[in-house]
């Protein structure tokens, strides 16, 4: 919920190497799996989640978690060019396109053949009156929100470690803003050098209990001696605080509501 309320466009679960059995390192790909699974449902519209994710284990007590209630988790009635859907397996005929279940009472028919199960973002087509059949095209996830400024949920990335967070970014330039987050960083009121404005992909990064720092002992890609290095800045963004310790989840919380507001800011209306 929190990257919905505050428009994230990716989430990154990365094992921080907190697993540990007889003092040696166990990869607790079961957890982050686990996590990337349970933050791939609540994205994904109600109505595509019974195609798109089987019964499994993972997802035992999705149910009682709050629903994200995201721009893109349409109801049926409601009237929007985009909608998310999954090509049907009902076909067209051959050459002819596919149809997609966009959560309508009908499906629509799209010009491409694709494979069916495959989850797609669908442009409607205007409604012709008099006919039943709804027609679309096939666009990219991110055109929602470029062409209406409708944000549109976020994709999810699972890295074997905070190295990978990095190694692995899927902009071709990487991201060109990293801030990482402790309560041994410095106060953001403090870097009045941080100009959000100039920048296209910010990564915000999270430690576990252990903060960030306890990463470095076991990922074997980072050489060096202090995490903060890693990063552009390294913030703390909740000083002062009353608790010996901050949550993930609070962290996170914390965090996006003061640097998107300097986002806010900095960008012109």
């Amino acid at each position: 919920r929190a990257a919905s309320i505050y428009c994230v466009d990716e989430v990154v679960v990365f094992d921080d190497g907190s697993t540990q059995q007889d003092g040696v390192l166990r990869l607790d790909e079961n957890s982050c799996g686990q996590f990337a699974k349970l933050l791939q449902y609540l994205e994904c519209p109600q109505y595509l989640r019974k195609h798109l994710f089987p019964l499994h284990k993972d997802l035992q007590y999705a149910g009682i978690l709050n629903p994200l209630d995201a721009p893109h988790h349409l109801r049926q009635s409601d009237d929007f060019p985009y909608r998310e859907g999954v090509v049907s397996h009902h076909l067209v005929r051959q050459g002819k396109g596919s149809y997609v279940n966009v959560g309508l009472l009908r499906d629509v028919c799209i010009d491409k053949s694709l494979t069916p199960g495959l989850r797609v973002t669908v442009n409607l087509l205007p409604h012709k009156k008099g006919t039943k059949k709804r027609y679309g095209i096939v666009v990219p996830p991110s055109q929602p929100r470029t062409d209406l400024g409708v944000y549109w949920g976020y994709s999810v990335r699972l890295a074997k470690s905070l190295s990978d967070v990095f190694a692995k970014a899927p902009y071709q330039e990487g991201y060109d803003l990293t801030i990482g987050t402790s309560d041994k960083g410095s106060l953001l009121k403090d870097c009045d050098d941080l100009e959000f404005s100039n920048f296209k992909h910010i990564l915000i990064v999270f430690g576990g209990l252990d903060g960030l720092e306890s990463t470095l002992e076991w990922d074997e890609n980072l050489s060096i001696n202090n995490v903060s290095l890693l990063f552009d800045k390294y913030l703390n963004t909740c000083p002062n605080q009353g608790s010996r310790s901050v949550r993930t989840e609070e962290a996170i919380l914390i965090s996006l509501a003061q640097i998107t507001a300097k986002i806010s800011c900095s960008v012109s209306p």
